[in-house]
């Protein structure tokens, strides 16, 4: 036959009681749980704070590095600065030289057999001013070089022919014509069969025109600093 115990569970000795877990235990834990993230997530973000406190650091030390290799160098930029002006300075100045001897060779290579002059006066601008020169009023009108002509001509035919032959120097942009005059008879002398004649010193004929001309180079540049040649 099969025993049975007939004592009831509670007044058995050495039963097992089952253990009553709660909700206590539960909360327990998962305070325990949310305590641990937190000190995780607070070691974690102290040590970003470090890295990033350290790469605050290092920039800093990289910046005033830089700025002390700036200020050892500052002395180089200034210098290289003005190197700068001063090439500008040089290149303008080569820029705006003008090429008179090539202008003075070429008038004389156009200039006609009828004509001669009594007075040429160059002028790089127009507010040069060239001492003892008479200057021809239409000079103003040109800003850049230009070449001012006054003398005497075998007519004015001789002068249209010289406004043309001086268009055909290099670089002459406009030839403007401030008076022409002939010569006007103002006595005759039966006696010595010639003729008096009023003008300039070279207009000793009545049929001789008396001309004042400008010569403009327009497209030259116009120089840093006046220069002239008469």
């Amino acid at each position: 036959m099969r025993p049975v115990n007939l004592i009831p569970e509670d007044k058995q000795q050495g039963a097992r009681k089952p253990l009553r877990a709660g909700p206590l235990a539960y909360i327990l834990v998962a305070a325990l749980v949310a305590m641990l993230v937190g000190v995780t997530a607070l070691v974690v973000t102290g040590n970003e704070i470090s890295d990033h406190e350290a790469e605050i650091a290092q920039l800093q030390r990289e910046d005033a590095a830089a700025k002390a290799r700036a200020t050892q160098l500052a002395g180089y930029t200034q210098f290289h600065s003005v190197s700068e002006q001063r090439v500008a300075t040089v290149t303008s100045l080569a820029d705006s030289r003008f090429d008179w001897e090539r202008v003075m060779r070429e008038l004389t290579l156009v200039l006609p057999d009828d004509v001669w002059l009594t007075d040429m006066t160059a002028t790089a601008t127009a507010e040069t001013t060239v001492e003892g020169a008479g200057g021809i009023q239409m000079r103003s009108s040109v800003p850049g070089p230009a070449l001012e002509l006054s003398g005497c001509a075998g007519g004015q035919e001789s002068v249209a022919g010289l406004v043309q032959a001086l268009k055909e120097i290099d670089g002459v942009t406009r030839v403007g014509v401030q008076s022409s005059n002939i010569g006007e008879r103002e006595s005759e002398s039966s006696e010595e069969g010639s003729a008096s004649a009023t003008g300039g010193d070279c207009q000793t004929r009545t049929f001789i025109a008396e001309f004042q001309i400008v010569i403009a180079f327009d497209a030259a540049p116009v120089a840093a600093t006046s220069g002239e040649v008469e």
